[in-house]
């Protein structure tokens, strides 16, 4: 179907040699936003790590695809430039690159891999403006390295801020929500709807209800011992707000 952005089937991955993810099969169209949740151990990271490229997960057996392509096949580079973003839970430090020139690097290498001219200083400095103002960043911050120094908030506030930049096809969102305050996490959603298109589409990392609150999700996974146990509507979060995941099998 060509509505169908990304498609992982019976996705078997392990880390140091431990089995991790058990057989996660798992369908996204385009403009949809789906929640995955589960305990911890569960294998939502893992699977967020694994969707990204990230060194150390070794994929077993099991398929990807995601916009036709074979993603298993493609370099955690590729992954990026093709539009797979990832929001993590423990954003890390930069120290001795400005938010200004990483986020310069990260566009131009994005729109250098599409076929796009890169942008003017002046393009590109109108555009970071834009979308600073949009997730209330203030204007100091472009100067300043990227999240050192930065409180949990600042850092989460900061990869929304890259996400608009970038604007996605793919946002993967690991537990992004660990740790904020409201007005931080009311920044979060307002990021991730403004974004939401019928060509774009999200995972959402979870353990928690309060995101789902502000970004609503199209389908509710629930993931536990590195299977998809269950899947819904909205409903399965008030069920697990309700009883834990004790209950799911």
């Amino acid at each position: 179907m060509d509505n169908i952005l990304l498609k992982i089937s019976d996705l078997h991955a392990e880390v140091a040699g431990k089995e991790i993810l058990k057989g996660v099969s798992l369908t996204i169209g385009k403009g949809e936003v789906h929640a995955v949740m589960g305990p911890n151990g569960a294998g939502k990271s893992t699977l967020s790590a694994v969707l990204t490229g990230k060194p150390g997960y070794k994929v077993t057996s099991g398929e990807i695809e995601f916009m036709g392509r074979n993603l298993l096949e493609m370099s955690a580079e590729e992954r990026a430039w093709a539009g797979i973003f990832l929001s993590f839970q423990y954003p890390i430090e930069i120290p001795g690159v400005s938010i200004t020139n990483f986020m310069k690097a990260a566009v131009n290498a994005c729109r250098k891999a599409r076929g796009e001219k890169e942008l003017t200083p002046s393009e590109f400095l109108r555009l970071m403006k834009e979308k600073m103002a949009f997730v209330k960043m203030k204007g100091e911050f472009a100067k300043r390295e990227v999240n050192v120094g930065f409180s949990g908030g600042e850092k989460k506030r900061n990869e929304i801020f890259q996400m608009a930049m970038l604007e996605p096809v793919m946002a993967i969102l690991d537990e992004t929500d660990s740790g904020l305050d409201v007005d931080a996490l009311k920044i979060v959603s307002d990021g991730v709807n403004a974004l939401r298109s019928p060509d774009r589409s999200a995972i959402i990392i979870t353990h928690y209800k309060k995101l789902l609150e502000y970004v609503v999700p199209d389908m509710v996974h629930i993931l536990k011992d590195g299977r998809i146990v269950l899947t819904g509507g909205r409903e399965l979060i008030d069920r697990i707000e309700t009883g834990g995941f004790e209950g799911i099998e």
